[in-house]
């Protein structure tokens, strides 16, 4: 068997000889835990008529050899040893008949309409989410058809015209995908001019959302992932900001971001741990919604325009330590070595 046999077997039929089976499924995609991990909620997809895979868990997908490299970590030339001992039975069929050509996939949808924000069932998700009519401002009415279906839904534009959807039923995205950045301003709670320091940085909408309402006096710049796959480009625009808050998910995909962030900027403020109990931030907002009365209590303790202070203080403490260590060194003393990543003074002013 070679790499396009095998990748022309339907990669359903792999899933079950491992033991995986969708959670739910249509004639078009099928969606599973995902099989590299454990896991409480599907994010595995399978596009049928493409055959291929995407875990948005990870932000990674392909065809089944990639699949089976990373599930078996092995080689294409062990995959394909491995494939060629199985029973797959389409395999079998592909010896006795033509292949067939693929249908070319084409999204079956239209957006209507985008208006602001009126609708009385997303305004009713919204607070269930713990947000109020603070974050309307950031987020449009969008009224869209999907396999000839009439919907509508909360829509988060990114800087590629791309939006991210969500209602009390359906969550997807529409146009390309792409990361959003919002300039806040502390007066009116909306849009400023770009050049801001500040960054906080998000993977989903909810939890940029969940921080307007939780930081009103916050200034600077906030950029939204829309998908664990752009850190890469996330990371190209945080070389724009001196002071960069990290809110990430407390999961998987969270940690590889936050990890190959920091990579890039060790002195990113990695801000999870305020609400390390929870999956993310707005998980945390829900909560203290449901144990408080006054949501006004529920504010973040960090403030980012003191972290311009403390910057200052941080290169003071380098020019003492390089001052000490040219002192050892006179002495002929080791330096000690100091550790990586965030500074303890950060964290703890957080």
């Amino acid at each position: 068997m070679n790499c396009k046999q095998f990748n022309s077997i339907p990669l359903e039929e792999v899933l079950v000889s491992l033991g995986h089976l969708p959670t739910k499924q249509n004639e078009k995609e099928a969606w599973y835990l995902n099989p590299f991990a454990s896991e409480s909620q599907a994010s595995f997809k399978l596009s049928k008529s493409l055959n291929l895979w995407f875990l948005f868990s990870e932000g990674i997908g392909g065809n089944n050899i990639n699949f089976m490299k990373k599930y078996l970590k092995a080689s294409v030339g062990e995959v394909l040893a491995w494939a060629s001992r199985q029973n797959f039975s389409s395999f079998h069929y592909q010896k006795k008949s033509f292949p067939q050509k693929q249908k070319s996939f084409k999204p079956d949808y239209e957006i209507n309409e985008i208006v602001e924000l009126e609708n009385s069932h997303l305004k009713s998700y919204l607070h269930k989410r713990g947000l109020s009519a603070r974050v309307y401002p950031f987020v449009k009415e969008v009224k869209f058809t999907l396999n000839n279906k009439k919907l509508y839904a909360i829509g988060f534009e990114n800087i590629s015209g791309g939006l991210e959807l969500r209602n009390f039923f359906y969550k997807g995205s529409l146009l390309k995908k792409d990361i959003s950045v919002i300039h806040m301003n502390p007066d009116n709670n909306s849009f400023q001019k770009e050049g801001n320091k500040n960054v906080a940085v998000f993977e989903g909408f909810m939890d940029a959302l969940s921080f307007i309402e939780m930081k009103i006096n916050f200034s600077g710049d906030i950029i939204v992932m829309n998908s664990a796959s752009l850190v890469g480009k996330v990371i190209e625009y945080l070389k724009n900001y001196a002071v960069k808050a990290l809110f990430l998910d407390n999961d998987p995909a969270g940690e590889k971001c936050k990890t190959e962030i920091l990579k890039s900027f060790p002195e990113a403020i990695d801000c999870s741990g305020i609400y390390s109990d929870y999956k993310d931030l707005n998980e945390y907002l829900v909560h203290m919604a449901k144990t408080e009365k006054n949501t006004q209590v529920q504010f973040l303790s960090i403030k980012l325009e003191e972290l311009e202070e403390l910057e200052e203080l941080e290169e003071l403490e380098e020019l003492e330590e390089q001052k000490e260590q040219k002192e050892q060194g006179a002495k002929g003393e080791k330096p000690e070595k100091q550790e990586q990543g965030n500074k303890p003074s950060f964290k703890r002013r957080i």
